[in-house]
């Protein structure tokens, strides 16, 4: 790339953009944050200029990627709410990202006013944010830790003074394992967690879809703008289900899982690039 093309760049451009939202105190806003993309995705505010150019990014490439964002969130709704039907009284959502519409807590406690909610994530911003939005809601809380490591999210005061693993848990890793690298041994990870959930606990998880060409370019972009972002097949994401017996329909295509609503005409990238299952623990 010459040095035209790189001053082009949109990263390049944002970096050179000063915010405008709030004062970021330590937090260095050269450096695009998983969470706050996610939100620029969704057309959320809590995000800086070089957040926004990643997404941008993103959806020159997947025009119709908010669509996809959207599918995820709805198909979060339905999970949550099919493991409060089955008497799920307790939730913990890893990489949870930032409050946005339709949260983990507001759809649990619809279905059940007691449910017990943990956010897990290792941005500082969704700490401050998601602690002022559940500042009056004893029955929900924000835990700053990186999902990658079990030992220190499950043994967190704040995690474990609402949730009792004697009891089952619905566990949440919503767009969320891409960004584990094969190298970091996503498996043994997710053995971690299921280690220390009872009988009739949920693993609820949604990833990114591999479709040879088509999404090349998309994982290229994600692992250089973000540094993290593997696609895999479905027979991958279906392997992280190991020691839980997967829900019908198994491992599908977002809009495929327990669809509430009429399924689109046609089945484009959009549609197929992240699916999502259920599965409980015996």
């Amino acid at each position: 790339m010459s040095q035209d093309e790189l001053a082009e760049h949109p990263l390049a451009r944002a970096v050179k953009e000063p915010p405008t939202a709030w004062d970021p105190q330590g937090i260095d806003i050269t450096v695009p944050s998983i969470a706050r993309v996610y939100d620029a995705i969704l057309g959320g505010k809590d995000n800086f200029p070089v957040d926004r150019a990643v997404a941008e990014h993103l959806m020159q490439l997947a025009p119709r990627g908010r669509q996809s964002a959207l599918y995820n969130r709805a198909l979060l709704g339905r999970g949550v709410r099919f493991m409060a039907e089955q008497g799920v009284r307790q939730f913990i959502d890893l990489g949870s990202g930032l409050p946005t519409a339709s949260n983990t807590h507001q759809m649990a406690q619809a279905a059940a006013p007691d449910a017990r909610v943990v956010y897990v994530d290792n941005d500082p911003i969704v700490l401050a944010h998601g602690r002022a939005l559940l500042a009056e809601n004893e029955h929900t809380t924000v835990v700053t830790a990186d999902f990658r490591e079990p030992g220190s999210v499950l043994d967190h005061p704040d995690l474990t003074a609402l949730i009792n693993f004697d009891e089952p848990v619905g566990l949440l890793l919503f767009a969320v394992v891409h960004h584990i690298e094969d190298d970091e041994d996503p498996a043994g990870i997710l053995a971690a967690y299921r280690e220390r959930l009872a009988s009739g606990s949920y693993l609820f998880l949604s990833h990114f879809v591999t479709h040879g060409e088509e999404t090349r370019e998309l994982e290229k972009v994600m692992l250089a703008d973000l540094g993290r972002g593997r696609f895999r097949t479905l027979d991958e994401i279906t392997a992280f289900f190991d020691g839980f017996d997967l829900q019908e329909p198994g491992v599908v295509y977002n809009p495929l899982w327990r669809p509430e609503e009429p399924l689109p005409e046609t089945m484009t990238l959009t549609e197929r690039l992240v699916a999502g299952g259920l599965g409980r623990r015996a």
